[in-house]
């Protein structure tokens, strides 16, 4: 919703806002383009007499314990018959219309292969609009216009493809309002526990975005996900193009950090990047792959890809602290899904090794933060996903399941803390010179990187 806030700004209209618990770095975002944020939902912001309300799907007709709603402000609107709209269909009437769309779907790695999109078919010259769900830092922001459509020339939009619901009024996932001419699947795994019964709803959903693909258009996927084989299967009207797997249309050799893609099983370019972990390649191949359905020849597009600076939050970099025997760094990664969580770990474990830095512990810190895993639906899968990490932390606040029993096969590699406060004295007691400590979460998980910086450098 920040990032479509930021376009309907550039496009020239006045842009206000409402939310909770807003954090870095769209809240920074947001103050540099001059739009108004509002922390509530309360009525009194029908004063703004705006043309149109744009919702998102954090809101709903929820009441709170006492029967109050929940967010005042839809209910008010509701009650006056006002107009609103959904953010996706707000984007596909206003900004997506005679765009050729590049949409990157999948259950990890949306954000990252967005940006790589973007990034590759900017440096091709094309001038890219696009809307990704971080702020890539190779362009600084998180949306923007691009350029407009010139004579019988598409312009070009690429735009993270979220299979979640979008508003409380229109439960379809949100992909489906994009319309693309290039449509990325990434990989398909069960999430969204509050919202899907199983996989096979999300398949379900899938396929209604491979139906809204025309036939001149390019469905790029995942060759060595079941679950996108069996979405194809249910019919698919495009070409399509795979990647990944051995013979695949695009497929790599090599390192993660140093590859060639193949295209065709014919070396096409080669990426050498200081990005980690076998998960970042794969994104690499799928947006490779987008971008030669535009005409960036794979060639060019890993020339593009070896200056890519990732994503914000992809294991970014907050601070060290300088200690005799290694430095002590503090990482933020937005990793919340098992298996998200585990490719971190995977790609930082194998950076450090091919370092020869063997030697070198990884700290885990997380908090299931998110719907699914506040449910509880997938903490079995926790003590395999953080498998790479020498200490794990978990912030179990919040939570009606048991974390301790959760990570119990951990044994004494696990520890768990119900509030920040206890979850730093934790790592600060345990942490030694040379450690990487990497913090994810989909928030902002408390502002735990300062802090830990902070508490790590007082007691140097």
């Amino acid at each position: 919703m920040g990032g479509l806030a930021a376009l309907a700004r550039q496009a020239g209209h006045r842009v206000t806002g409402c939310d909770a618990g807003v954090y870095p770095p769209m809240s920074e975002q947001l103050r540099a383009l001059g739009i108004d944020l509002i922390e509530s939902y309360e009525a009194d912001q029908l004063a703004l007499r705006p043309d149109v309300f744009v919702v998102g799907n954090v809101v709903s007709r929820a009441r709170l314990p006492g029967g109050a709603p929940k967010f005042p402000l839809m209910e008010a609107i509701l009650d006056a018959g006002l107009p609103y709209t959904s953010g996706p269909q707000w984007l596909l009437e206003n900004v997506l219309q005679g765009r050729h769309v590049l949409a990157v779907a999948g259950t990890h790695g949306k954000t990252t292969t967005t940006a790589m999109l973007a990034w590759i078919l900017e440096q091709a010259g094309l001038s890219p609009g696009f809307l990704v769900g971080g702020v890539p830092l190779d362009f600084g922001i998180s949306a923007r216009l691009g350029a407009p459509a010139t004579g019988r020339e598409h312009s070009l939009f690429v735009i993270e493809a979220d299979e979640y619901d979008t508003a409380f009024f229109d439960k379809r996932s949100k992909f489906v309002h994009y319309r693309p001419r290039t449509a990325v699947l990434n990989n398909l795994e069960f999430d969204h526990a509050d919202i899907f019964q199983d996989l096979a709803a999300i398949e379900h959903q899938f396929h209604h975005l491979v139906r809204t693909v025309p036939s001149t258009g390019r469905i790029v996927f995942n060759t060595q996900e079941a679950s996108l084989a069996r979405v194809l299967a249910q019919g698919c009207w495009s070409e399509r193009r795979g990647f990944g797997a051995a013979g695949s249309d695009f497929c790599a050799e090599g390192e993660d950090s140093n590859f060639a893609v193949l295209h065709h099983g014919q070396p096409a370019g080669r990426v050498r990047w200081a990005l980690s972990g076998a998960h970042n390649r794969m994104n690499a191949l799928a947006a490779v792959a987008a971008a030669e359905h535009v005409g960036v020849p794979p060639a060019q597009a890993c020339e593009a890809l070896a200056r890519f600076q990732n994503v914000r939050r992809r294991m970014e970099v907050r601070g060290a602290v300088a200690r005799p025997g290694g430095a002590i760094t503090v990482y933020d990664d937005f990793a919340h899904h098992p298996t998200a969580i585990r490719a971190t770990l995977d790609g930082l474990r194998r950076q450090l090794d091919a370092q020869g830095r063997t030697h070198e512990r990884i700290l885990a810190i997380f908090e299931p933060r998110s719907n699914t895993m506040k449910l509880g639906a997938m903490k079995s899968q926790l003590p395999w996903a953080l498998e790479h990490a020498d200490l794990t932390f978990c912030h179990a606040a919040g939570l009606d399941w048991d974390a301790a029993e959760a990570l119990a096969p951990m044994g004494a590699r696990a520890k768990v803390a119900h509030n920040l406060d206890e979850l730093v004295a934790k790592i600060t007691k345990n942490v030694r010179s040379g450690d990487h400590l990497l913090c994810m979460s989909n928030g902002g998980f408390g502002g735990v990187h300062t802090r830990l910086l902070r508490e790590i450098e007082n007691n140097s």
